[in-house]
């Protein structure tokens, strides 16, 4: 009897995490994007990023719009001169990023044709044990993992096993973060 409550909470957790990354979709589409909104408002941010360049303080800024230093420093991020001014020509080496990979993606990917470099991550990647499954821990550049999700794209439709569009899902989520 616990074993049959058990899986009936399991299916609607899926459920729910089903919708839940359904209407973020949605909300996505619709231009919405998460997170806690800013403490200035974009109306006032161009004032603040002037009073800035013209010498005022950000303890200053921060006491004039009723906000937190770190509030402020925000607003002008990119203007502190900690920030150098990198030539836009070259761009920044890409360096090697350690994620987790569900076993039934990884399960998938070692049947797949991929390009040596993907190949090489996959064969050097740490299996994890999690309960009755697995991960695979693998480090390489976010290139890589980008091209390991495109690789697990039949995972996605709907003629998949629900558990394999889940742990794709998973991946891509966590490939989806290295953007931010």
């Amino acid at each position: 009897m616990v074993q049959t409550l058990a899986a009936a909470s399991e299916l609607q957790r899926d459920l729910q995490r089903e919708l839940t990354y359904d209407g973020l979709r949605a909300a996505e589409a619709k231009g919405n994007k998460g997170g806690r909104r800013p403490a200035i408002p974009a109306d006032k941010t161009d004032d603040v990023r002037t009073a800035y360049l013209e010498g005022r303080s950000i303890a200053a800024l921060a006491r004039e719009h009723d906000v937190s230093r770190g509030a402020s420093r925000t607003a002008v991020a990119d203007l502190l001169p900690d920030r150098t001014a990198v030539d836009q020509d070259t761009p920044d080496p890409e360096l090697p990023v350690t994620l987790d990979m569900p076993g039934k993606v990884a399960d998938f990917l070692r049947a797949a044709e991929l390009e040596p470099t993907e190949r090489a991550a996959l064969d050097q990647g740490v299996t994890v044990r999690r309960g009755q499954g697995y991960t695979l821990r693998i480090s390489a550049i976010p290139a890589v993992h980008r091209q390991l999700l495109d690789r697990c794209q039949p995972l996605d439709n709907t003629a998949a096993i629900p558990a394999q569009r889940k742990a794709r899902r998973e991946y891509a989520n966590r490939v989806s973060n290295l953007d931010q």
